[in-house]
């Protein structure tokens, strides 16, 4: 099987949660790492995208740091938060999970848009990924800064051909989408248990 840039998060994903199905902290930051250099390859149109997800896995990754055992189960960040009623500060882990999902969900639609939409051009399919997943949490601010972002979305074939140098992408892309929302999905349901999914920017 030849390895795609799809490839590294594919394999990480197997490690993600414990035997008792419960979702792990570094495996689970790692596939977020991981795709990070597909992110990359959008150029300019996805700068704010980056950094936002690369922010917030660095705010989780020092929680981790600071004590690996304590912190080996994501959820516990978030339990911790929420009896010291700080899960809704804006610096929070709690908040650097959901944000991290949120950004995720974007790149899953966003890919999903790609293999679905052959007709439409990288800004439309941003565009429609954005209107689906992130945009009823932004303000005016964030949204138009978006919208403005999406104008310098490269060209799909060319992109296409900049992920695609080796192996299958396309079909790596489609095992990402089918096997990497489960995990959002908990995030979701897990952070909607204690009130915490709707949180606006």
């Amino acid at each position: 099987m030849e390895r795609t840039v799809f490839t590294p998060s594919l394999e990480g994903m197997q490690h993600i949660r414990s035997p008792q199905g419960e979702m792990l902290t570094k495996p689970f930051l790692e596939v977020c790492k991981l795709i990070l250099p597909i992110i990359d390859k959008f150029g300019a149109a996805m700068a704010l995208v980056k950094s936002d997800i690369g922010g917030n896995i660095s705010r989780l990754e020092k929680k981790y740091e600071s004590d690996p055992t304590r912190y080996n189960f994501l959820y516990n960040m978030v339990k911790e938060e929420f009896e010291c009623n700080s899960a809704k500060g804006s610096t929070s882990c709690t908040n650097g999970i959901l944000w991290l999902t949120r950004a995720m969900d974007f790149v899953v639609e966003l890919f999903r848009n790609l293999l679905a939409k052959a007709e439409w051009t990288m800004a439309e399919a941003c565009t429609d990924a954005y209107c689906k997943t992130l945009k009823k949490y932004h303000g005016w601010i964030a949204s138009s800064s978006f919208t403005v972002a999406m104008k310098l979305a490269p060209d799909r074939k060319k992109f296409m051909e900049v992920i695609g140098s080796e192996g299958d992408v396309t079909a790596d892309m489609e095992k990402f989408c089918s096997t990497f929302p489960p995990f959002l999905e908990q995030n979701h349901n897990f952070l909607a248990r204690y009130g915490l999914d709707d949180m606006k920017a």
